[in-house]
Protein backbone atom coordinates (compact mmCIF):
# COMPACT_ATOMS: atom_id res chain seq x y z
CA UNK A 1 0.00 0.00 0.00
CA UNK A 2 0.81 3.43 -0.91
CA UNK A 3 1.75 6.08 1.76
CA UNK A 4 0.06 8.88 -0.41
CA UNK A 5 -3.07 8.49 1.90
CA UNK A 6 -1.20 10.73 4.83
CA UNK A 7 -0.98 13.65 2.18
CA UNK A 8 -4.70 13.19 1.54
CA UNK A 9 -5.21 12.74 5.53
CA UNK A 10 -2.63 16.14 6.61
CA UNK A 11 -5.01 17.89 4.19
CA UNK A 12 -8.64 15.97 5.35
CA UNK A 13 -6.82 17.52 9.17
CA UNK A 14 -6.17 20.72 8.08
CA UNK A 15 -9.63 21.72 6.11
CA UNK A 16 -11.46 19.93 9.09
CA UNK A 17 -9.84 22.55 11.31
CA UNK A 18 -10.70 25.39 8.74
CA UNK A 19 -14.35 23.89 9.17
CA UNK A 20 -14.25 24.30 12.62
CA UNK A 21 -12.63 28.28 12.22
CA UNK A 22 -15.54 29.06 9.34
CA UNK A 23 -18.24 27.35 10.79
CA UNK A 24 -18.03 28.96 14.33
CA UNK A 25 -17.61 32.21 12.57
CA UNK A 26 -21.03 31.29 10.30
CA UNK A 27 -22.86 30.59 12.72
CA UNK A 28 -23.10 33.52 14.76
CA UNK A 29 -26.60 34.15 13.76
CA UNK A 30 -28.29 31.57 11.64
CA UNK A 31 -30.00 28.28 12.75
CA UNK A 32 -27.15 26.00 12.98
CA UNK A 33 -29.45 23.39 11.30
CA UNK A 34 -29.90 26.01 8.72
CA UNK A 35 -26.60 26.43 7.85
CA UNK A 36 -25.41 22.96 7.73
CA UNK A 37 -27.79 22.55 5.12
CA UNK A 38 -26.38 25.43 3.16
CA UNK A 39 -22.98 24.11 3.82
CA UNK A 40 -24.57 20.68 2.69
CA UNK A 41 -25.34 22.35 -1.00
CA UNK A 42 -21.62 23.81 -1.42
CA UNK A 43 -20.12 20.80 -0.74
CA UNK A 44 -22.30 18.89 -3.67
CA UNK A 45 -21.56 21.86 -6.03
CA UNK A 46 -17.46 21.40 -4.97
CA UNK A 47 -17.88 17.30 -5.46
CA UNK A 48 -19.39 18.30 -8.66
CA UNK A 49 -16.72 20.29 -9.93
CA UNK A 50 -14.02 17.76 -8.83
CA UNK A 51 -16.14 14.77 -10.38
CA UNK A 52 -16.48 16.84 -13.83
CA UNK A 53 -12.82 18.09 -13.55
CA UNK A 54 -11.40 14.68 -13.41
CA UNK A 55 -13.86 13.06 -15.88
CA UNK A 56 -14.95 10.43 -12.37
CA UNK A 57 -19.18 10.49 -12.95
CA UNK A 58 -20.44 6.78 -12.42
CA UNK A 59 -24.19 5.70 -13.01
CA UNK A 60 -25.46 5.17 -10.13
CA UNK A 61 -28.09 2.12 -11.11
CA UNK A 62 -24.01 0.38 -11.71
CA UNK A 63 -23.79 0.34 -7.91
CA UNK A 64 -23.80 -2.68 -6.17
CA UNK A 65 -26.99 -3.11 -3.56
CA UNK A 66 -24.18 -3.20 -0.65
CA UNK A 67 -22.26 -0.23 -1.66
CA UNK A 68 -26.05 1.72 -2.11
CA UNK A 69 -26.88 0.64 1.75
CA UNK A 70 -23.34 2.02 3.60
CA UNK A 71 -23.15 5.07 1.75
CA UNK A 72 -26.99 6.17 2.39
CA UNK A 73 -26.24 5.08 5.99
CA UNK A 74 -22.60 6.97 5.76
CA UNK A 75 -24.79 9.93 4.40
CA UNK A 76 -26.92 9.80 7.44
CA UNK A 77 -23.91 9.63 10.06
CA UNK A 78 -22.65 12.32 8.15
CA UNK A 79 -25.67 14.40 8.08
CA UNK A 80 -26.15 13.48 11.86
CA UNK A 81 -22.49 14.29 12.38
CA UNK A 82 -22.53 17.78 10.98
CA UNK A 83 -26.04 18.93 12.73
CA UNK A 84 -24.38 18.14 15.88
CA UNK A 85 -21.25 19.81 15.19
CA UNK A 86 -22.77 22.64 14.07
CA UNK A 87 -24.73 23.50 17.27
CA UNK A 88 -22.02 22.25 19.36
CA UNK A 89 -20.16 25.04 17.46
CA UNK A 90 -22.72 27.39 18.17
CA UNK A 91 -22.78 26.66 21.54
CA UNK A 92 -19.38 25.74 22.33
CA UNK A 93 -15.42 27.24 21.87
CA UNK A 94 -13.67 26.04 19.01
CA UNK A 95 -11.12 24.12 20.99
CA UNK A 96 -13.35 22.18 23.32
CA UNK A 97 -15.68 21.26 20.46
CA UNK A 98 -13.09 20.13 17.96
CA UNK A 99 -11.52 17.99 20.25
CA UNK A 100 -14.43 16.10 21.64
CA UNK A 101 -15.38 15.63 17.91
CA UNK A 102 -12.12 14.07 17.76
CA UNK A 103 -13.39 11.50 19.83
CA UNK A 104 -14.06 10.37 16.51
CA UNK A 105 -10.72 8.98 15.73
CA UNK A 106 -10.58 6.50 18.76
CA UNK A 107 -14.37 5.37 18.61
CA UNK A 108 -13.79 4.30 15.02
CA UNK A 109 -10.61 2.51 16.13
CA UNK A 110 -12.96 0.56 18.07
CA UNK A 111 -15.76 0.03 15.30
CA UNK A 112 -12.48 -0.81 12.82
CA UNK A 113 -11.53 -3.39 15.32
CA UNK A 114 -14.96 -5.31 16.15
CA UNK A 115 -16.83 -4.89 12.72
CA UNK A 116 -13.90 -5.24 10.12
CA UNK A 117 -11.75 -7.28 11.72
CA UNK A 118 -8.74 -4.18 12.04
CA UNK A 119 -6.16 -5.44 14.59
CA UNK A 120 -5.46 -3.25 17.30
CA UNK A 121 -1.90 -2.61 18.15
CA UNK A 122 -0.17 -2.04 20.99
CA UNK A 123 0.38 1.96 19.24
CA UNK A 124 -3.29 2.05 18.14
CA UNK A 125 -4.32 1.83 21.50
CA UNK A 126 -2.35 3.50 23.11
CA UNK A 127 -3.10 6.60 20.82
CA UNK A 128 -6.69 6.02 21.03
CA UNK A 129 -6.24 6.68 24.66
CA UNK A 130 -3.86 9.06 24.33
CA UNK A 131 -6.70 11.31 21.96
CA UNK A 132 -8.94 10.28 24.75
CA UNK A 133 -6.78 11.91 27.35
CA UNK A 134 -6.72 14.84 25.04
CA UNK A 135 -9.80 14.98 24.53
CA UNK A 136 -10.71 15.40 28.36
CA UNK A 137 -8.01 17.85 29.08
CA UNK A 138 -9.03 20.28 26.57
CA UNK A 139 -12.85 20.20 27.21
CA UNK A 140 -12.92 19.84 30.79
CA UNK A 141 -11.75 22.75 32.27
CA UNK A 142 -14.90 24.04 30.73
CA UNK A 143 -18.01 21.59 31.94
Amino acid sequence: MSNTWIIYALGSAGFAALTALFGKMGVENVNSNMATFFRTFIIMIVAAIIISINSEWQRVDKFSSRTIIFLILSGIATGLSWLCYYRALQLGHIAQVAAVDKLSVAFAIILAALFLGESLTWQTAIGGLLIVAGSIVIALPKF
